[in-house]
């Protein structure tokens, strides 16, 4: 099988470029939640429900993908899910009525659950060793699309309004479609796996029901569900209600909210590259390495969440400070979550898999800025925040407690497969000489 892919940077390159501009479109809703609330006159409950119904159309696309990205070409259905994410932000940035946006808004679900094309597609460019840091790399484009979604959000929302961003947002996802097409390319399915380093010719990988009915014969992967399914949470909670908990419970102004958001941004971009090269280096000592990884980083951010909010209003410095720390740590175990899964699924069958595992987190989380929304009525966003924060967080590390101690089994069987089809790869070509 080649080895040589001289492509793959320029690949990744584009993937960053597509992830950091669809998380800025994905996040402005968060920054302009005030000015949407105030044009269709909502309050935090309708509201919540609107974005809980983006999430809960991508969570029934998850498994779409996921099983279209295995069978089909790769490149081909993400410049799909780029043209998807043009005409669909459109959609939203025309809808006259609350009703119409909130059916427009729940339309862009479609190419929010599309990642899992490119994060197997990484995963067939790179090896086992490097993976984590690349997902890491990617996945910075979160925190930094959330930056630029903020920034574009209080520069130009006042001056344009929130309907000519979503133009502007949508034009860009139907050029990068064009850019997607003409520059990716796609590779065998499991070309960067070690046991299959050596075969002169690649041999075609092919989805199966049967195949991917042994995913859940996967102790570890079953966990790894599981807590997906209650890690998403926070995140849901936190990105889409933190701007108006600044607002609001803060009273801090927009240059302020950029002032306390932008080094919790950067943090959580360093937590999130630094997250995948921990968890490499730890993969080397020890097969549960990133999941040791993983859980530090979970429960070092929910104590240090409990701590930021329990600081005074009036103490900013040191909100801010303690804020930037929290950021750093939460991020830490999400590259290592989805390298952990490549590490125990065959190649053919990872964009399910991985799909599998986002469709759980946003099945979980889909209702989360809509309770949220009701707790902040009754309580505070405060409240709200740091209750849903704190119990998924402290469940999720349970979870990956589970997973660890399954992992080693089920990569060395993993590899075994592996080199068994490698033979039987190899045994097939010598017959053909």
């Amino acid at each position: 099988m080649s080895q040589p892919k001289p492509h793959r940077w320029a690949a990744v390159a584009v993937f960053f470029v597509f992830m950091l501009l669809h998380q800025t479109d994905r996040l402005l809703i968060g920054p302009l939640t005030t000015l949407i609330m105030a044009d269709f006159n909502l309050n935090e409950a309708q509201m919540g429900a609107m974005i809980s119904g983006a999430l809960l159309i991508s969570s029934v696309f998850y498994p779409i993908w996921g099983f279209l990205y295995d069978r089909y070409a790769r490149p081909k259905l993400l410049s799909l899910a780029s043209l998807a994410w043009g005409l669909t932000t459109w959609l939203s940035a025309i809808a006259p009525t609350a009703t119409l946006f909130m059916f427009s808004r729940a339309s862009t679900g479609i190419d929010d659950s599309s990642y899992s094309g490119m994060a197997s597609l990484t995963s067939d460019y790179f090896p086992p060793k490097m993976r984590g840091r690349i997902f890491g790399f990617l996945q910075v484009t979160i925190p930094l699309g959330y930056l630029l979604g903020l920034s574009t959000a209080l520069f130009f929302g006042p001056r344009m309004g929130w309907r000519k961003i979503y133009v502007a947002t949508g034009g860009l996802g139907i050029i990068l479609a064009l850019i997607i097409y003409l520059v990716v390319q796609d590779v065998p399915r499991g070309s960067s796996e070690p046991e299959l380093h050596n075969l002169e010719s690649a041999q075609p990988r092919k989805f199966s029901f049967s195949k991917l009915a042994e995913l859940v014969k996967i102790p570890s992967l079953r966990y790894i569900f599981l807590q997906g399914f209650l890690g998403v949470i926070p995140w849901q909670v936190i990105t889409f209600w933190s701007f108006r908990y600044f607002e609001v419970e803060r009273n801090y102004a927009p240059q302020h909210i950029m002032q306390a958001m932008t080094p919790a941004v950067l943090m959580i971009s360093a937590g999130y590259f630094a997250g995948g090269f921990l968890g490499d280096a730890a993969f080397r000592f020890s097969k549960r390495g990133r999941m040791y990884v993983s859980i530090a980083g979970v429960l070092l951010g929910s104590g240090l969440l409990a701590l930021s909010l329990s600081i005074p209003v009036e103490a900013r410095t040191r909100f801010q400070i303690s804020l930037a720390a929290t950021s750093f740590f939460i991020p830490i175990a999400s590259p290592n979550i989805a390298t952990t899964v490549y590490d125990v699924v065959l190649p053919e069958i990872r964009s399910t898999a991985m799909s599998l595992q986002y469709f759980l987190g946003n099945l979980g989380s889909a209702f989360a800025p809509f309770v949220a929304g009701l707790t902040a009525q009754s309580y505070s966003l405060r409240e709200a925040i740091l209750f849903t924060s704190l119990t998924a967080w402290l469940l999720t590390a349970l979870l990956m407690g589970l997973s660890a101690y399954h992992l080693p089994a089920d990569i060395r069987r993993l590899r075994q497969k592996l080199t068994l089809q490698s033979g039987s790869s190899e045994a097939g070509s010598d017959q053909g000489t």
